[in-house]
């Protein structure tokens, strides 16, 4: 797998993999049209410009597959939050532990926070797993939107 900071050249693929069954985990639902998804990944792009926000893009090594989006939110914070998503047809496979792991260890060593947030649906027990196999403690919970979130801690790694 590799990961690079999202271009508008990653926009089709990333879109074409949003459906509603895979942001059922997800605090946003999908964009309801292309132009609606332009306007969020144009605000990615300055965002991540800025080093407030990083949204990286994760391919697979062999083909150059898209396989989804790994995000790093309120980067500059002393605990940055962490997300992920991976595109339905590759769950599974251990990507989403890989990238989340290589955007933890960048930003551990360029960012320095002292702890990262890992909010994740209750019920989503991948991403849960994920979580804790950095060294993730569950300290919080909360009634989101959509469902009941775990907020994990996650040390530096």
């Amino acid at each position: 797998m590799t990961l690079k900071p999202f271009t508008s050249a990653d926009a089709d693929d990333a879109f074409s993999c949003i459906t509603p069954s895979l942001t059922r985990f997800m605090s946003w639902d999908p964009p309801a049209s292309r132009e609606e998804f332009d306007q969020v990944w144009r605000a990615w792009l300055l965002t991540i410009q800025d080093g407030s926000d990083f949204v990286f893009v994760s391919r697979s090594a062999v083909d150059n597959q898209f396989l989804g989006l790994v995000g790093l939110h309120r980067a500059q914070t002393e605990n940055p939050e962490l997300g992920i998503w991976i595109r339905e047809d590759r769950h599974g496979n251990g990507f989403g532990r890989e990238a989340v792991t290589a955007v933890a260890d960048w930003a551990s060593t360029h960012l320095k926070p002292s702890s990262f947030s890992y909010p994740v649906a209750e019920q989503n027990g991948a991403s849960r797993r994920i979580a804790e196999s950095l060294g993730g403690v569950a300290v919080a919970q909360r009634a989101d939107r959509k469902y009941h979130a775990v907020i994990y801690q996650i040390p530096p790694q």
